[in-house]
């Protein structure tokens, strides 16, 4: 079992201000994995203050200074993948190929994406006699969740460090084994005293602390649309920018003249993923009503090819998170039945032969009309719903029809018809025929999805204010 029972501040292992823990619970099989220290609002402050020290000088140095730093962390996050990526798997149940292959490479990726755009953002520029500035915001809260650990840690943590803000990161308390590990990566790779503090604990503490702190300049958080409102209401008071990556019902439309078999699979592939836990999961699959009864039975197969298990077994499936979620999952799953959604494939209960763990069967339900539970809540879980639509505006209709918009995606040939589908939709990413993520694209939502974009240089944005200098050409004589 890992024992984390300090915190990380002021370049230093710290013990908190009280003595409480907090277990953290493998999802495969119930037992403790480790256990950390909970932290208080007097961890927050003395973590807030060392950012708010080390901001000076950091803010101040060079873009070579600070991509000699990307790039030092970049060396060690090598070294210590396999080790994130093991944490990953004890923490929240991924399987270990998962782990290794998408969840610990994605926080890598972000870091080597945040230096190759540091090498050429620019940060001033004279337009007539005005010299426009962006600058360091100072001091930034980040709250981070459990479903991908590293890939939403380090696409905040990185870019801050590229602009020159300092940090305070409160990591989900259900996955800390792996920030622990990143933590180690960076004070390894020699970030400045203060630069990067870590502080465990729970939302309602922790990350309420770091909302309302007075010294924080800026809170970026990952998780809940719930929890996204909390933080908003928490920093109100000191008007510091929030910017939200929240939830997601991702609308996956089907044309008529989409290859079926071809889409249908991938979007059965896309929702499963993860367990189901990606908050862009195209996790409601619109198809054309005249071919939906071939679409349910290419959706049942793949999904029943999908193997469900512990997560050294080489399965497909590792556990979803927690018992919580497990429960929120039967939940919903029982509401789509009630409701009179037809049940394909999955349904209620743990897979066979999986009775200790937080295992749910890949589940797809047919016929789901837009007033169901299961068609506009977030499911988080490997749960599908496929609906049929009449016309292309219809499709359109529907996967507005709802309170998100972090991503869609579109599958057909008729690319006039596609892009016009594409500009139509109310969400912050659309995806085509399955082209993957570009991590030099904006990612964030629209309406309850949340606000502000994340990757590249538009997630350098939200960590940048914009000073314009009156006079500047006049003032140099230029």
């Amino acid at each position: 079992m890992r024992e984390y029972l300090k915190f990380y501040i002021g370049g230093e292992w710290i013990e908190p201000a009280q003595p409480l823990t907090l277990d953290v619970i493998n999802p495969a099989n119930g037992t403790i994995a480790g256990r950390i220290s909970a932290g208080t609002a007097a961890d927050v402050d003395r973590a807030v203050q060392s950012a708010r020290r080390a901001f000076v000088g950091w803010s101040e140095t060079s873009r070579e200074v600070r991509l000699a730093v990307l790039h030092r962390v970049i060396d060690e996050y090598r070294r210590r993948q396999n080790d994130i990526a093991d944490a990953i798997t004890e923490e929240m149940g991924a399987p270990i190929a998962l782990a290794r292959r998408s969840q610990a490479p994605s926080g890598l990726a972000h870091f080597e994406a945040a230096a190759t755009v540091l090498e050429r953002f620019v940060f001033e520029e004279t337009r007539g006699t005005t010299r426009i500035v962006k600058e360091p915001i100072g001091v930034c809260g980040l709250i981070t969740p459990w479903n991908w650990p590293m890939n939403q840690i380090s696409c905040k943590v990185a870019p801050a460090l590229a602009t020159g803000c300092t940090i305070v990161l409160k990591p989900s308390e259900m996955s800390p084994l792996s920030a622990q590990i990143f933590a180690e990566v960076l004070h390894a790779a020699g970030v400045p005293k203060g630069v990067f503090n870590l502080v465990n604990g729970e939302g309602s503490t922790v990350g309420a602390a770091i909302a309302s702190h007075p010294e924080v300049d800026m809170v970026s958080i990952t998780g809940s649309t719930r929890a996204g409102v909390e933080v908003a209401k928490g920093a109100a008071p000191t008007v510091k920018r929030v910017a939200q990556e929240l939830g997601g019902k991702s609308p996956n439309l089907i044309l008529d003249d989409a290859d079926l078999e071809t889409a249908v699979k991938a979007g059965v592939k896309n929702v499963m993923g993860n367990s189901g836990q990606s908050c862009n999961a195209a996790s409601r699959m619109l198809v054309p009503a005249a071919h939906i009864d071939e679409a349910i039975a290419i959706a049942k197969r793949a999904a029943e090819t999908i193997s469900v298990g512990d997560p050294a077994s080489g399965a497909d499936l590792g556990p979803v998170a927690s018992h919580a979620q497990w429960r929120r999952i039967q939940e919903l799953i029982a509401s789509g039945i009630a409701e009179g959604a037809i049940l394909v494939t999955g349904g209620i209960g743990r897979p066979a032969g999986l009775e200790i763990g937080c295992y749910v069967k890949p589940t797809i339900f047919a016929h789901v009309t837009r007033d169901m539970r299961i068609a506009r809540e977030e499911i988080f879980g490997p749960v599908l719903c496929i609906s049929g639509f009449d016309s292309v505006e219809e499709a359109i209709d529907m996967a507005n029809d709802t309170e998100y918009g972090l991503a869609a995606y579109i599958w057909g040939t008729d690319m006039t018809t596609i892009h016009r589908v594409a500009s139509k939709l109310r969400a912050g990413r659309v995806g085509i025929n399955g082209v993957g993520g570009d991590l030099f694209a904006p990612f964030g939502g629209y309406k309850r999805s949340g606000n502000g974009r994340e990757w590249g240089e538009y997630g350098f944005n939200e960590y940048l204010e914009v000073k314009a200098v009156l006079g500047y050409a006049r003032a140099t004589g230029t």
